[in-house]
């Protein structure tokens, strides 16, 4: 999301003396020796003192830091990809640990820690982990979708569309010029090998995933369309349970994908699996595979593919931002505030609701409403919309739950209890 280059800013602005240290992950050794490589780099007073003494162990190296600081005035320092440095031990943290009680805090200092992988990160500062209670933690999120249309003048319509392309990544973004169209921006980021459009999610795959393939390509697999068990483990390669199970847990306590139950006041064990991530999704899906005939210069092909699976795509990976932007927006005058918003579908797909209002999940005791998304130009939600939602809300329960559709285009049709557009949803950000 941007995060170093956030906190090397803020550094440079704040006026203060900084270190900014970024982990390798290769070895101790290489990692302490970047840390004195750095250090000279920096403009701490004594930056000079960790840059010769050249320590073997985090231990010394914190002690040798902490003399470096001054004691007279505010600095910073900034140790990046910290997931490098854990362990399952803990070793790395118990270190930490001891060096901020014991010289560091003393100091006036302010320590910031960053790391990409969001489920190591937090559990730095979990109960029963050494650090604990230590640190403030802030998690920076993306762009949403009226930063992300405030940022390239584009109309409320067109801002999902543009986040659903960049997930609200602010190098990409950088890269679409203000008031272009997705169809030009589309056309220009792939007639270039090297765009943040192109790049940014390889880049990411591989921090993440280096060590993990079987997770790489269980991720490949939701990527391309597959949401059950059954048919991420055959699109695979025929996985088998245990191991596939075994991915799904990894990708999931990293946040990559969402893990989803049907919702409603019944239990069911028919899980559904979503990457997370609207670029990384769209990536997936629609860029990945097509990576080597852009590098040979026919990002044509790719464009006219997307063009053929857009409109089937974007319906539903429009359809977490609505319900987020749901969740946002109420309670308003015709529907009350719900605790759980989700989606409903049996296992055979013969009943699927789009949006689902809960007062818990995913086994709810009280259900809200239920609504319907039509996400295409130029064809409103009508009557035969209208008496599909009234068909699958009888399947679901017997009570007269008020009634939701959401649409691109409008309504054109009465028996709703609530609507809304794009302009009225991406108030929810506003």
């Amino acid at each position: 999301m941007g995060k170093s280059r956030l906190v090397e800013r803020f550094a440079e602005r704040s006026g203060a003396p900084f270190l900014f240290y970024a982990a390798t992950g290769a070895s101790l050794q290489v990692d302490l020796e970047r840390l004195a490589q750095d250090a000279q780099m920096s403009n701490l007073p004594l930056a000079g003192l960790l840059a010769s003494a050249r320590p073997r162990t985090w231990d010394a190296a914190f002690d040798v830091l902490a003399a470096s600081l001054p004691s007279d005035r505010p600095s910073v320092v900034v140790m990046d990809e910290v997931p490098y440095l854990m362990d399952a031990e803990g070793a790395f943290e118990g270190t930490l640990q001891r060096a901020w009680d014991r010289v560091l805090e003393t100091k006036p200092v302010l320590l910031i820690l960053i790391g990409s992988d969001v489920s190591m990160m937090a559990a730095l500062t979990s109960y029963g982990r050494p650090f604990h209670q230590r640190g403030r933690e802030m998690v920076l999120g993306p762009l949403n979708p009226a930063e992300v249309g405030g940022m390239l003048g584009l109309d409320a319509a067109e801002a999902f569309d543009a986040t659903m392309v960049t997930g609200g990544l602010p190098l990409i973004c950088a890269e679409w010029p203000h008031g272009a169209g997705m169809w030009d921006f589309l056309s220009a980021a792939l007639n270039d090998p090297v765009s943040a459009l192109l790049v940014s999610a390889e880049r990411s795959l591989a921090a993440e995933f280096p060590l993990q393939v079987q997770a790489r390509t269980v991720l490949s697999a939701i990527g391309s369309g597959e949401r059950t068990f059954t048919n991420i483990a055959h699109a695979a390669g025929g996985i088998g349970a245990t191991p596939l199970q075994r991915s799904l847990a990894i990708l999931t306590d990293k946040g990559v994908i969402a893990a989803e139950l049907p919702l409603s006041t019944r239990p069911s064990k028919d899980s559904r699996y979503r990457v997370a991530d609207p670029y990384l999704r769209f990536w997936l899906k629609l860029l990945g595979p097509a990576m080597e005939e852009i590098e040979r210069g026919r990002g044509d092909l790719t464009l006219r593919r997307i063009r053929e699976n857009w409109t089937s795509w974007r319906g539903r990976a429009v359809e977490p931002l609505i319900r987020e932007a749901l969740a946002r927006l109420l309670p308003d005058a015709n529907l009350p505030a719900a605790p759980a918003i989700g989606a409903y579908w049996t296992r055979t797909n013969d009943v699927e609701i789009d949006i689902v209002g809960a007062d818990r999940a995913p086994i709810a005791k009280e259900l809200l409403f239920v609504g319907s998304v039509k996400w295409l130009e130029n064809s409103p939600f009508d009557r035969h919309d209208l008496a599909a939602l009234y068909r699958h809300r009888a399947a679901l329960t017997p009570e007269p739950v008020p009634v939701v559709a959401i649409s691109r285009s409008g309504i054109d049709c009465k028996g709703l209890d609530a609507e809304y557009g794009p302009a009225e949803l991406i108030a929810a950000w506003s």
